[in-house]
């Protein structure tokens, strides 16, 4: 049911101007709770698109790697599919982050999902236009929000 909600979701996304103009992305690989993205992130790669994931490295901290197809991904610890290359580090060349969120609030605040992976990476790509994406049941006027909690620059 989930990926049926999610089409109509990716399809906007697709759409989105700062995504189509951007040839280096951070996107992720969804949780079977969040937007369903795996088939996105493989369009993606096939559209010839840079396309980097997160890769969570301990308890407060995430990293993000090249990803270029599924023999790239191995299920961490999280459960999570991560992909296992090196680390990219060139933050200066991501156009656009994806950023998923168990809610989002009109004032574009974000809560995820407790740890703050995505409050303490986001500052590395203060250039990258940051687009929040979740359900429009998960959508709601005001969530609670502190000054480490990071907001993104639109919520689809």
């Amino acid at each position: 049911m989930l990926i049926a909600l999610s089409q109509p979701i990716l399809k906007r996304l697709a759409a989105h101007p700062r995504y189509r103009q951007a040839t280096t992305v951070l996107l992720y690989h969804s949780l079977p709770d969040e937007v369903y993205t795996h088939d996105f992130v493989a369009q993606a790669v096939a559209e010839g698109k840079t396309v980097l994931l997160p890769v969570v490295v301990s308890d407060t901290e995430m990293e993000i790697r090249r990803y270029t197809g599924p023999d790239d991904l191995s299920i961490s610890s999280f459960g999570i599919l991560e992909p296992s290359g090196e680390p990219f580090t060139d933050f200066a060349q991501i156009e656009f982050a994806l950023v998923p969120g168990m809610s989002f609030d009109s004032h574009r605040n974000r809560l995820g999902r407790g740890k703050g992976y995505y409050d303490r990476f986001l500052p590395n790509i203060p250039q990258a236009y940051k687009l929040g994406i979740c359900f429009d049941f998960q959508k709601l006027d005001e969530i609670p929000a502190d000054k480490y909690d990071k907001k993104v620059d639109e919520v689809l």
